[in-house]
């Protein structure tokens, strides 16, 4: 492999390197901390690093491979936190100034299954305050960029890992996905994200487990098999997450390459709720193209969804206020005039309010209940925009029509299906979009064979060795 293309292998080529003895795990921590010190003053991706404890993890497990101990699927591979995750030695902060001294002594259960396989964490990636706008700017640690354009934002709340991978520093990090999390910095960044099925890999240990049931952790990578080893290694039970479901049946790896059976796959270009920009429609409908080229039957359908985002906004707003609650009566002052809007706003949330988004959250189900009673798999755009700033603000508008810049990703997050957002092309900008696969519920594993297909037919563009 060329010396520069270390930087960009798949996850999954590098850790097989240093199983084999081609690479030593201490040269890619040596490169990889190299990078983080060379692009993170420009990208802001990291907001803590560790590098001196990676070293000496990387010469550590240099020793164990010397003396033939096995290693994991992840062997040696650097390891960016997202941070709204808490890996051992390292401060939650969550974006916010009220968690700026919150260092853990705990993994996460995601964290500890990943250095289980090998990874070793080498800091925490950037997150807007509690990952809660879909771009990535905080008043603890400012923006992050996006590496294909400096003036665009990764998006969010995954922004920091996204650029972390996009610019090459880490082959490997963590990411979350709430109402778009993973999909939405995948989309802008170029890379492969999937939300998995809600429950597939535990959240956990929590003091107060969140009850809306949407957000998931799932793999953001640079290739659909990192993704499929990601999840092989992370999804599975863990007692203190009682939404957390059994093992899964397959290994999702080992799955990837069965051939599709012929599909029948609607593809929908608005959801009804949303105006779309002009070249990334194009470039979406030439990916969906991909899958009737590979002889599957796509179904154009004008379906508008049960339209709840107002709902959600307001109901998780009081969800927030709850988890934040001792913050909020003592410390108000410590979160963001933006952040304490949305809290403010949950004050005035009542009965009635519960009432209409459980009403319609059921409708949401029950049309996606019957969309997947009539296909196998959904397409859709990812997002109706290319990439906006990096501080936002979030686009309301296209050509002057309404836009809705989630309106593909967040509905997924309330009927629990497993999304994907697969690299479509690149806008009239020189920016990506992307392409969203969603599967009904619990088929992780054809999501997943369906992106391989994909990336198979249609190879996703190559992200940009120059950052900016």
């Amino acid at each position: 492999m060329p010396d520069h293309d270390l930087d960009y292998a798949p996850a999954h080529e590098l850790a097989a390197l240093v199983r084999s003895g081609e690479l030593s795990p201490v040269a890619l921590m040596e490169r990889s901390l190299a990078r983080i010190e060379a692009l993170n003053p420009t990208l802001n991706a990291f907001v803590e690093v560790d590098a001196e404890g990676a070293m000496r993890q990387a010469e550590a497990l240099a020793e164990r491979l010397a003396g033939g101990e096995e290693a994991g699927p992840f062997a040696g591979l650097p390891l960016g936190v997202k941070d709204l995750e808490n890996a051992a030695g390292f401060a939650t902060t969550k974006g916010s100034r009220l968690y700026r001294d919150n260092r853990v002594d705990f993994d996460d259960a995601l964290v500890a299954r990943l250095k289980a396989a090998g990874a070793i964490v080498v800091g925490k990636t950037n997150t807007p305050e509690f990952g809660h706008i879909p771009f990535t700017d905080n008043e603890l640690f400012g923006s992050t960029l996006n590496p294909w354009n400096l003036e665009r934002t990764p998006g969010g709340s995954s922004g920091g890992s996204s650029a972390a991978l996009a610019s090459g520093m880490v082959p490997l990090s963590t990411a979350s996905d709430g109402g778009g999390s993973i999909r939405i910095p995948a989309c802008y960044t170029g890379l492969y994200g999937l939300k998995p099925s809600q429950g597939r890999t535990p959240i956990a240990p929590r003091p107060m487990p969140a009850w809306l049931s949407i957000s998931c952790y799932g793999p953001l990578t640079r290739s659909v098999r990192d993704a499929a080893i990601y999840l092989d290694v992370v999804a599975g039970p863990d007692p203190r997450d009682p939404e957390s479901l059994p093992a899964p049946d397959v290994s999702y790896a080992e799955t990837l390459e069965e051939p599709l059976p012929k599909l029948r796959i609607a593809f929908n270009e608005t959801l009804g709720v949303t105006t779309v920009q002009r070249d990334v429609l194009r470039e979406v409908r030439a990916a969906a193209e991909a899958f009737a080229d590979m002889g599957h039957e796509i179904v154009e359908t004008d379906d508008t969804i049960p339209e709840m985002g107002g709902w959600w906004a307001r109901v998780s707003a009081f969800q927030s206020l709850g988890l934040e609650w001792d913050n909020f009566s003592t410390r108000h002052d410590g979160f963001t005039e933006r952040y304490v809007r949305q809290l403010d706003r949950a004050l005035e949330v009542g009965p009635s309010d519960f009432q209409e988004f459980l009403r319609r959250r059921g409708d949401l189900v029950s049309w996606t209940a019957g969309l997947f009673d009539e296909y196998d798999l959904l397409l859709t755009p990812t997002l109706p925009t290319e990439a906006f700033a990096p501080a936002g603000p979030i686009p309301r508008e296209i050509e002057g029509e309404p836009a809705n810049a989630i309106a593909y990703t967040y509905p997924f997050n309330f009927t629990g299906h497993p999304a994907a957002s697969v690299p479509a092309g690149l806008t009239d900008a020189g920016l990506p979009c992307g392409l969203q696969i969603v599967g009904p519920r619990h088929r992780d594993e054809l999501v997943l064979r369906a992106s391989y297909a994909y990336e198979q037919a249609r190879p996703f563009p190559a992200l940009p060795r120059e950052v900016g």
